[in-house]
């Protein structure tokens, strides 16, 4: 594997990041409208983003790619457009001010932590916890950009098959926030254990 400085920037990973971030905008157009089809399409625009986050990673392990730059640019596109979700749907009432304040409060605590310990040399490794804390976030947020109830099964009329997605997307949004919390205070405690070496 070529070390991280000998890779181009404009690698396939690479790319499929910068196209995550890039999608941004188009997400935030389509949510400065509270209709069900704009919500539809940005939660197919906010999908297409987080599958690149998982085939970038997959493609840079597997084609041997991995970059400075990649390594910098990928958990912020990710921070930036679960981010962006959030504070968008906040005018329409999707989601608690308070729970946003906490997704995003966490991402910008860990951030700084991040950076403090790469200044000294030191790597914290991101826990399970963390990768959970990410999959709740997206399915949530999915179900919150969606938001309104949906038949599934083509038109067969029963309570069963229907689902109201503003619910999914709540349900998971409670489980996401604890797990924001939990995941931000065992980061912590095992930066404060590092840098009290």
């Amino acid at each position: 594997m070529p070390p991280p400085s000998a890779s181009p920037i404009l690698n396939t990973p690479n790319i499929l990041t910068m196209l995550r971030i890039a999608a941004i905008p188009l997400m935030a157009a389509l949510l400065t409208s509270p209709t069900r089809s704009a919500g539809f399409w940005a939660a197919i625009v906010f999908s297409l983003a987080s599958i690149t986050d998982w085939l970038d990673g997959y493609l840079a392990r597997r084609m041997g790619i991995v970059t400075v730059f990649g390594k910098f640019l990928d958990p912020i596109a990710d921070k930036l457009i679960v981010t962006a979700a959030l504070i968008m749907i906040l005018p329409f009432g999707r989601a608690p001010a308070w729970m946003v304040l906490v997704i995003i409060g966490r991402e910008i605590i860990i951030t700084g932590l991040r950076g403090i310990a790469s200044s000294e040399g030191i790597v914290i490794q991101a826990s399970d916890l963390g990768k959970f804390k990410t999959i709740f976030q997206i399915v949530a947020i999915l179900g919150l950009l969606l938001h309104f109830s949906y038949n599934w099964f083509f038109g067969m009329e029963h309570p069963l098959l229907h689902a109201n997605m503003h619910n999914v997307g709540m349900f998971f949004l409670w489980i996401a926030t604890v797990l924001t919390v939990w995941s931000g205070m065992d980061y912590l405690f095992r930066f404060i254990r590092v840098i009290a070496r």
